[in-house]
């Protein structure tokens, strides 16, 4: 590369030497020409002088600067190409295998172009507000959980909780109460939570008014059913919300380092204090911050009213 570079060098060398010579042989020619000049009397030298025209000269500039412009082009000409690497051929490794991840999140989904995030889990969930019910049109109909909808069964529809949550829909307006499945996505409808098969909506009496005010709490995972012998209202086998392992989650971040510092924070007071890694609905990687381990959802509740009283508004109860 040091020789490519002093050959450059030199070439660059004699080609603005050779720019030079050319302008230093070129004046003497028009000065012993007899066109381009003039003659005039120096009254101080008391000798004539002989100047060459004007034009002459400026055609001689103009000749300095275009070979000295061809010269310094040639030259950075070939330092370009003596820059120039050889390219390398490199090959990219084999692509693995796609492994789903374990505990993978429900999909999200679109109506009437709002898109929706199941929940993944209903631990603790608790919501109150308008209640409808649904029959005849969806009877028959398979549900979003693969079931055909049956009017006259228990059953009920909600956007986000899980599919096969059991919840407790209580009516406000009268105290009566239900306990069924979600099995179904829906209402779709503005400022209601929750719809209710006509046998559910006729159990809390709600048939007549059609929309009413309700309490939703979710109470247990539906893990099956077990029909009774005369053929009648099947039982619900579930598994119990009220115990278990139960964590509060306190914040999360998408800056690991703000996570760890609030961590540190609660550590001062808890024992158990821990980050867990999380990617929401959105694909963003979070860092949760979660506080104690608790056997069941009051105790669960009463650490998440301590958190609140030392000023963690958003704290909320998880199940493991």
């Amino acid at each position: 590369m040091t020789g490519r570079w002093t050959c450059i060098s030199n070439l660059g060398s004699c080609i603005l030497h050779l720019a030079n010579f050319s302008v230093s042989v070129t004046i003497p020619t028009l000065k012993r020409a007899s066109c381009g000049r003039t003659r005039w009397f120096d009254y101080k030298s008391g000798q004539d002088v002989i100047r060459a025209d004007n034009r002459s000269t400026n055609r001689i500039r103009q000749m300095r600067k275009t070979l000295l412009f061809c010269a310094v082009s040639i030259v950075l000409f070939l330092a370009g190409c003596a820059g120039e690497k050889p390219r390398l051929k490199t090959e990219l490794p084999p692509t693995g295998k796609v492994v789903p991840l374990p505990g993978e999140l429900p999909k999200s989904y679109v109506v009437n172009g709002e898109r929706y995030y199941p929940l993944p889990d209903a631990a603790g969930y608790v919501e109150s507000g308008k209640a409808s019910w649904y029959g005849h049109p969806f009877h028959g109909r398979r549900t979003s959980s693969g079931e055909i909808y049956d009017m006259h069964g228990i059953t009920a529809a909600h956007k986000t909780l899980p599919l096969h949550t059991v919840v407790k829909v209580t009516n406000l307006s009268n105290g009566k109460h239900i306990i069924l499945p979600i099995n179904d996505r829906g209402p779709f409808i503005k400022g209601r939570i929750i719809d209710l098969s006509y046998a559910a909506a006729r159990e809390i009496d709600m048939i007549g008014p059609g929309v009413t005010d309700v309490s939703v709490v979710a109470l247990a995972k539906e893990v099956g059913r077990i029909q009774e012998k005369d053929g009648t209202k099947p039982i619900l086998e579930s598994q119990d919300f009220q115990t278990g392992e139960f964590t509060i989650q306190v914040g999360s971040f998408e800056i690991r380092e703000n996570a760890v510092r609030l961590a540190d924070r609660l550590k001062v007071v808890y024992k158990e204090v821990n980050i867990s890694p999380y990617v929401d609905g959105k694909n963003r990687n979070l860092h949760r911050v979660h506080v104690s381990l608790s056997r069941t959802l009051e105790e669960a509740r009463a650490t998440q009213k301590q958190l609140e009283e030392m000023g963690f508004k958003d704290a909320f109860v998880l199940r493991n």
